[in-house]
């Protein structure tokens, strides 16, 4: 039986502290009611029979002597069916879209665990986002957790919004296997909220993508527990009803800022630029969430997206998060600034997990060799380009010359794309060797022998 307490010790800013209770547990969930009006809270700290609370809505209105707070005995759970799909919720996953409540066929908590990793399958085959710098060269393979790195200004939710329209599971899609998208956006502006909605009714993608909107004016614990909740259903979706889910988190800094504006109520020490000592092992139990569990047929794939303040990789937020992650997707301002989209950087981008589901069994046989021609092509590019700086362009060596020319279109043709542009892997493919063929044949020595002469001459005949 639960007991009803009455009164309130302290209260500050969305923490909330009383003393004298029994039974309490770590993330238990607590209802209050203030003159009538319900809110929910979540246990953070527990010392001895003292317990703190964030609430997840604002505490303005509370009062310290008739607040009644009942501790409910379990932590916080989410209603599970595939129902969920086509659905848009809060930060703490109750639905705003007019719908009503989700007919629930098991109720799950969402402070679920890490994946075992002695139960985890290693990550095969890959999904297709339609988008050549990240298929071609950082292709994202199932189960994998691959970031992107962005900044402020640049179009990081444009190409989120466009990997939700035209991911799929490539040739196999549409087929025996399932594949859906769980959107969860933290801190975000209304207008922002607005665009993804929009953008995915629009062009017909709602109806396979579960959304989580925490908004910029919702409270700010709610920030935290939005992911953890996107990631639930995310788990139920893959591993009890066999589906290929793709997650994409944004924005991660706005979780970790969060993170660190209640660890600052709670008196804790800092670390690094303020934040809590324990913001990795938060990013790690969140990121860890992901992959392929043996035995079932779904899989849990990340993109979490975080932008770096003052474009900083060394910043502790992306720092810590190319710890846990299985490589990254950087975006540049200088590409921005030439309106190349997307302003996809490939040189410090990478995919640690491309090579075992690329070639003849997933994609295309030449995939691997492209990839490493074209990434090795591109960096003489910048060499070329410092030496032209240096003597000017016209002193150059034809070799240098083509090299300047090959990074020009491989920059506008390659990298940059149409925002609704949803290219195929033989296309992207297709595309690198006509690049490739800008330069001398000798220079294209990443490329194994036998698949340079089927391609090359193929290359040829077609152009």
């Amino acid at each position: 039986m639960s007991i009803e307490y009455l009164g309130l010790d302290s209260i500050n800013g969305p923490l909330i502290a009383m003393e004298g209770v029994k039974g309490v547990f770590y993330d238990e969930i607590v209802s209050f009611d203030t003159q009538g009006r319900k809110k929910l809270g979540r246990v953070v700290e527990i010392n001895e029979d003292k317990a703190v609370i964030q609430v997840f809505e604002s505490t303005a209105e509370m009062s310290l002597l008739n607040t009644r707070t009942t501790f409910t005995g379990h932590p916080m759970e989410i209603a599970l069916s595939e129902d969920l799909l086509g659905r848009t919720f809060n930060g703490i996953g109750q639905p705003i879209d007019g719908l009503g409540k989700v007919r629930a066929e098991v109720m799950r908590d969402v402070n679920g665990q890490p994946m075992n990793p002695c139960s985890r399958e290693y990550p095969r085959n890959y999904i297709r986002t339609g988008i050549s710098a990240i298929d071609g060269l950082t292709t994202l393979i199932r189960g994998q957790k691959l970031p992107i790195f962005s900044g402020n200004g640049l179009p990081h939710d444009e190409l989120a919004a466009q990997i939700v329209e035209q991911a799929s599971l490539g040739d196999t899609d549409g087929e025996e296997e399932k594949f859906a998208v769980v959107f969860a956006a933290m801190g975000v502006k209304y207008d922002v909220a607005e665009f993804f909605r929009r953008r995915f009714e629009e062009c017909g993608a709602s109806s396979h993508v579960v959304m989580f909107l925490n908004l910029s004016n919702d409270p700010v614990v709610e920030r935290l527990i939005t992911p953890k909740v996107a990631l639930t259903a995310a788990e139920y979706l893959a591993f009890e009803k066999n589906m290929h889910i793709l997650v994409i988190l944004t924005d991660m800094t706005s979780f970790a800022e969060a993170m660190r504006e209640v660890s600052s109520l709670k008196g804790e020490i800092p670390s690094r630029k303020g934040y809590p000592g324990y913001l990795y092992s938060e990013f790690a139990a969140l990121y860890e969430r992901a992959g392929i569990v043996k035995g079932s047929s779904g899989s849990v794939t990340q993109i979490p997206i975080l932008t770096m303040p003052n474009d900083d990789i060394t910043h502790p937020i992306p720092d810590l998060t190319g710890y846990i992650t299985e490589g990254q997707i950087v975006l540049e301002r200088a590409l921005h600034q030439k309106n190349i989209y997307p302003p996809i950087n490939v040189l410090p981008s990478l995919s640690r997990l491309m090579k075992d589901g690329i070639g003849a069994k997933y994609t295309r046989e030449d995939h691997q060799d492209v990839a490493n021609q074209l990434f090795s092509s591109y960096a003489k590019v910048g060499e070329a380009r410092d030496l032209a700086s240096v003597i000017g362009e016209d002193e150059l060596s034809d070799t240098d010359k083509k090299y300047l020319a090959f990074g020009t279109a491989f920059e506008q043709e390659f990298v940059g794309q149409a925002p609704d542009e949803n290219r195929s892997i033989e296309e992207t493919l297709d595309i690198g060797w006509k690049l490739l063929s800008m330069l001398p044949r000798e220079e294209l020595d990443r490329i194994d022998t036998k698949i340079l002469e089927k391609y090359a001459i193929r290359q040829e005949a077609e152009s």
